[in-house]
């Protein structure tokens, strides 16, 4: 017995891949941690003591921000970035309405195996 799986969470899901996409790179997540602390960072905090050039850092920065999971300000002649924690909420739910999902299917499963 299949169960339908209701269309919000599909779209849920669907809303939240270039998410999950986005945190697929080890960069990324990496900038994001520092981003979680609530402070805003420059580029030039952000890249020190990493491997990679501004310009490469700039260029994962953008990525987040176009999933909006930072969004970056003016201040002065610099763009400071932070985390915006909504996207990342948005995300998190997701999945755990894909885990409950499972629990549930592994839970019929196993009612139908001690049957």
């Amino acid at each position: 017995m299949s169960r339908a799986i209701p269309e919000s969470a599909v779209r849920d899901a669907r809303q939240s891949a270039p998410v999950f996409a986005a945190l697929g790179d080890r960069t990324r997540l990496t900038l994001l941690t520092k981003l979680s602390s609530g402070t805003r960072f420059s580029i030039a905090r952000l890249s020190k003591g990493s491997p990679l050039t501004r310009q490469a850092i700039t260029k994962h920065l953008l990525v987040l921000e176009e999933v909006g999971l930072i969004r970056s300000v003016r201040q002065g002649r610099e763009n400071l970035f932070e985390l915006q924690p909504k996207r990342l909420d948005e995300a998190r739910r997701t999945l755990e309405i894909i885990s409950d999902q499972w629990d549930q299917a592994l839970a019929r499963l196993k009612t139908l195996v001690e049957e």
